[in-house]
């Protein structure tokens, strides 16, 4: 975090950083990685079938994403690390193994058995 606001400090570019500014960059990064996998069909793990430099690039674009995520946060004031541990506890709950194990269902669709 300390190395991005000091890049961007540096070029003077805080002033163009607004939360609507970012997220819409961020989208437009998030459409360069689908591009990406656009027309490739499914896609192995470890994008086996991919050459360096597809996985170089994607590597490229995944890092955009994060970096204007991170930054994006920050203007909103949201510690990322803390937040992302409370949803992966609600998804725990939302998610629990004995119901929902093998299945890509949303949570929607387990609530009456919850209950």
């Amino acid at each position: 975090r300390q190395k991005q606001n000091k890049f961007a400090s540096e070029r003077e570019w805080d002033q163009f950083h607004s939360p609507r500014n970012l997220l819409l960059a961020m989208v437009g990064e998030v459409g360069e990685v689908a591009e990406l996998f656009q027309w490739k069909g499914e896609v192995k793990d470890g994008l086996e079938d991919w050459s360096e430099k597809e996985r170089t690039h994607l590597g490229q674009e995944l890092s955009d994403v994060l970096i204007y995520l991170v930054r994006l946060a920050e203007k909103c004031h949201v510690d990322l690390p803390s937040v992302v541990v409370q949803k992966i506890a609600l998804n725990e709950k939302k998610y629990p193994v004995e119901l929902v194990k093998g299945s890509s269902k949303k949570y929607t669709e387990y609530a009456s058995k919850t209950t």
